[in-house]
């Protein structure tokens, strides 16, 4: 089976086969009213592990994920985020991709036409956000940031 979906992706991509993306995607922001409920509900009812628990503007912020993979949600507290200063829609998850070379990704997005933010350090961590077509917007960390 995995081998006919290897065959069929590699006839949709040519013979030079697969390639590995510079972007990984490593977590997404779920904007919640109670951290610590969803928290316990993705560790004790789903089997979700807590990786890492930062603190910003005075409230906790939880990420959680399966101890076997890198991917995880970062459970955000809606209060942490009442001005919403670039205006996001709180309904729809945060979506942040993981890069080795954040100055390289930032660059190579430009050159592309992709609308950018500038590198910036937010809550201690080194990231930029870019556009899609839409206006949705999307996070771009160093992954050195997350190790």
């Amino acid at each position: 089976m995995a081998a006919d979906m290897l065959h069929a992706e590699r006839a949709t991509h040519g013979s030079r086969g697969l390639r590995e993306s510079p972007m990984k995607v490593g977590y997404v922001v779920l904007y919640v009213n109670d951290a610590e409920a969803c928290r316990r509900f993705w560790v004790e009812r789903i089997g979700m592990v807590e990786k890492r628990r930062t603190e910003a503007g005075g409230y906790t912020i939880p990420q959680v994920g399966f101890v076997d993979q890198s991917f995880a949600f970062e459970l955000v507290p809606l209060e942490l985020m009442r001005d919403n200063p670039d205006a996001l829609d709180l309904g729809v998850p945060s979506v942040a991709f993981h890069v080795v070379d954040l100055e390289a990704t930032h660059a190579a997005l430009i050159d592309k036409g992709v609308e950018t933010s500038e590198v910036g350090e937010h809550n201690g961590t080194r990231s930029f956000a870019f556009s899609d077509p839409e206006g949705r917007w999307f996070a771009v960390t160093s992954a050195d940031a997350v190790t």
